[in-house]
C-alpha cells in the first residue's frame, strides 16, 4: 500500500515527525539512522545503508579507518591490491 498525501510542518528548529505509516513501510524504528539527500525539488529520507567506499557494495561492510569498506575491498587493502589507475 503506498501512503501519500500527508502535510506535516516543520517546526522552529526545522523538523518534522514521519508519520508512522511511512516508517512502518520502510522498517525504520525509533533511533534508526536515516540519509536525507536533495534532488531538484523533493527532500529524499531513506533508511541509512552504509555501502562500501570503494565499490559502493552494501554487503558485508565493515568499519576501516572510519569508513565503510566491504569484505572483498578490504582483503584488497590488506593485500595492497588496488589498481591505482581504477582510482
Amino acid at each position: 500500500m503506498k501512503i501519500v498525501g500527508i502535510v506535516r510542518e516543520i517546526d522552529k528548529l526545522g523538523r518534522i515527525v514521519i508519520p508512522v505509516e511511512y516508517r512502518a513501510q520502510l522498517g525504520i524504528a525509533s533511533g534508526d539512522p536515516v540519509e536525507i539527500s536533495a534532488e531538484k525539488d523533493r527532500i529524499i529520507i531513506k533508511r541509512y545503508t552504509p555501502s562500501c567506499v570503494f565499490c559502493k557494495s552494501e554487503r558485508s561492510t565493515r568499519e576501516f579507518m572510519g569508513r565503510s569498506v566491504c569484505e572483498n575491498c578490504l582483503k584488497k587493502l590488506k593485500n595492497n591490491e588496488f589498481d591505482e589507475a581504477a582510482e
